[in-house]
């Protein structure tokens, strides 16, 4: 017996609707247009350290903790996981935080490379960044510190500065950040003051404070009275170098002049605050990565910090020179050189 013809129609609508919802649905995990107007943005902060390591990990946690300040706590939500310094604990952490809605997951250090490459391919939708590093992704932002050029301006204060023309470096490995930092303060060092001598100790690790320390403690008694030293162990060289007096520390990462008002004389900064912002701002925009996002003077998101306390121990004319070098380097007109040539 024929249908009539209404219920016919009415067959065929449900069916038609049935088909649209099944294809949107297929397709919907795969996606990666990127939600324009999210609520609240929820970052998840994954640190090879602590949030209070006075270095790498305390600057993160403290730009982003300044951004959710500018925010609102109800516009940003953070949540952190520290000491997570193996790739394979930190790939949990990262695929935990993605599958629980989190859109921006920070995989803070040089090492999570390969986990956020594979992970990020699973969460189309999440942001990740990650750094040192230059390889993004359709969805992962690589941030890239000039860790060189505000070495560079350290190495010259300290190449002007030294009484003994001895300068030392603790460093961590001899990898990454660290070469970059250290080529550029044997640089600076070299252009202030060509006579001067430079010693170069690593530990072989980046939280062996305790090591940092001996070496900090080696350079002195070789004649040392500016050091330097990069990574969260720089802890322990600063508490060696200010036992001595008259010896100066200078820093990187984060202005550390708190640690020791008499010691640390000047400190290369970066801007986390600056660069957060910007990942929040393309997302929002619907980028979700794919940039590499250079950390610089002249991007404006690398500081350089003298210690207000000691900074009537720098002569005009070497701060002068000081700033004169800076600016050459935002211009363009000074490249330091990180190559291993």
């Amino acid at each position: 017996m024929k249908k009539p013809s209404w219920i016919r129609r009415v067959a065929l609508g449900m069916v038609a609707l049935f088909t649209v919802g099944l294809v949107a649905g297929c397709g919907g995990g795969q996606q990666a247009a990127a939600p324009k107007a999210e609520e609240k943005v929820k970052i998840a902060l994954i640190l090879p350290s602590t949030i209070d390591d006075a270095a790498w990990a305390q600057s993160m946690y403290e730009g982003i903790k300044a951004v959710e300040t500018k925010m609102g706590k109800d516009k940003l939500e953070l949540r952190v996981s520290e000491r997570l310094s193996k790739p394979v604990d930190a790939g949990a952490a990262i695929r935990q935080a993605a599958s629980e809605g989190f859109s921006i997951v920070i995989a803070h250090g040089s090492q999570y490379q390969s986990v956020v490459q594979e992970v990020a391919k699973e969460f189309p939708k999440t942001t990740f960044a990650y750094g040192t590093g230059f390889q993004s992704g359709p969805n992962i932002f690589a941030y890239d510190p000039q860790a060189q050029e505000g070495a560079y301006l350290l190495g010259f204060l300290a190449g002007k500065l030294t009484k003994s023309n001895i300068v030392g470096i603790v460093g961590p490995v001899e990898a990454g950040d660290a070469i970059k930092y250290n080529k550029g303060f044997e640089q600076g060092v070299k252009a202030a003051n060509p006579e001067a001598k430079l010693r170069i100790a690593y530990t072989g690790s980046f939280g062996d404070i305790v090591k940092a320390g001996e070496l900090a403690k080696t350079h002195m008694d070789a004649g040392a009275d500016v050091i330097t030293g990069s990574s969260q162990q720089s802890v322990g060289g600063i508490k060696a170098v200010a036992a001595k007096p008259g010896a100066y520390w200078l820093s990187t990462d984060m202005d550390q002049s708190s640690l020791a008002p008499e010691t640390v004389l000047a400190a290369q900064a970066y801007n986390w605050e600056k660069v957060v912002t910007k990942m929040i701002e393309l997302r929002k925009a619907g980028t979700l990565g794919g940039q590499h996002l250079t950390i610089s003077f002249a991007e404006g998101n690398l500081d350089l910090k003298i210690n207000p306390k000691l900074a009537d121990k720098i002569p005009a004319d070497v701060k002068a020179a000081v700033d004169k070098a800076k600016d050459e380097i935002v211009k363009g007109a000074l490249k330091i050189e990180v190559s291993s040539k």
